[in-house]
């Protein structure tokens, strides 16, 4: 969990520094910053790939491109592999390095090879325009507003209290955002409760230029990925299905375990984790896991801590 902003337009040095303060509490592993005349990125750093070399935000050889990243590749050596073949020189062992290459190959068609959870703003020098893009699933979160007033540019940040510290913000009430909280208890993409703030919907992209912002651009729909899964449940049996899934499952724990940290899991008594805990001891790991009891519940029938400390004996975790 990093924590990235910034913007497109003239620097704000005091804007930037209220900002970085507000996502410190996402990365507390380093700080950067880069800007010039035309925009500025800003990163704090939770360090999980590469982390001697992997700081933020990063540029290109040439310096045309920078970037900063929250969230991980996990097929990102797969790729780092295919553009190397292709004459590509890579200067770290990061994900995030992994994205400027591949932007410079394929410009935004790079979504399509992503695999993994991401929000990421990449600035190209040469078309004096800023790309922010967010994963399939919305899995990483990334707010920007349409129009900051009074400033002419857009703004964009992992969480919304960093866009209000940076100002200029209009802060009158999104209806929508507030029915969607009162009907459901979450405020629905792409509303906040903020007028002046919007969310990225997942699967999209959107640009930032002299001529101001794009609408956002989807470049993956789940309606798509559910069409395509029941067109395959349709031509298999039951017990074709749940192979699938297994293998499914087994190979996203696979890819969750790419990491140069030790990884972890929230582990209640519930079939979803205790399934997940299961299958990374099977994957060769020893992982930590995290179990979270409220005062409240302690000796109650709602209290999952007993069992999930059985669990953890039974697993070998490091509890």
């Amino acid at each position: 969990m990093c924590g990235i902003s910034g913007w497109a337009g003239a620097p704000d040095p005091e804007a930037a520094t209220r900002m970085s303060v507000a996502l410190r509490h996402r990365g507390p592993d380093g700080q950067g910053r880069w800007n010039d005349a035309h925009a500025t990125l800003l990163h704090e750093r939770l360090s999980i790939i590469d982390v001697a070399g992997g700081h933020q935000p990063m540029t290109n050889e040439d310096g045309r491109l920078q970037i900063v990243f929250n969230g991980e590749i996990y097929n990102y050596r797969e790729l780092r592999a295919e553009l190397e073949a292709q004459g590509h020189v890579f200067r770290t062992e990061s994900d995030t390095e992994v994205l400027l290459h591949l932007y410079q190959a394929k410009g935004t068609a790079m979504l399509q090879d992503l695999r993994g959870m991401y929000a990421f703003a990449l600035w190209d020098a040469r078309k004096q325009a800023l790309l922010l893009a967010r994963d399939p699933f919305g899995i990483k979160p990334l707010y920007y507003t349409p129009a900051s007033t009074g400033q002419g540019t857009l703004r964009f940040a992992s969480q919304v209290k960093a866009l209000l510290a940076g100002g200029h913000v209009d802060t009158a009430p999104e209806p929508a955002g507030h029915t969607g909280y009162f009907l459901w208890g979450s405020v629905p993409a792409p509303y906040t409760l903020y007028r002046g703030i919007r969310a990225l919907p997942a699967g999209h992209y959107l640009w930032v230029g002299g001529q101001g912002a794009t609408e956002p651009v989807p470049f993956c729909q789940i309606t798509d990925i559910l069409a395509h899964a029941a067109n395959n449940r349709a031509r298999g049996t039951q017990g074709d299905a749940l192979d699938a899934i297994g293998a499914a499952v087994r190979d996203s724990i696979a890819a969750h375990h790419v990491a140069d940290v030790p990884v972890g899991m929230f582990l209640s008594a519930g079939i979803d984790s205790a399934l997940i805990t299961a299958l990374s001891v099977a994957h060769g790991e020893r992982p930590h896991a995290l179990t979270l009891a409220f005062a409240e519940y302690v000796g109650s029938a709602n209290d999952e801590s007993p069992l999930a400390e059985q669990l953890s004996a039974q697993f070998g975790t490091r509890h």
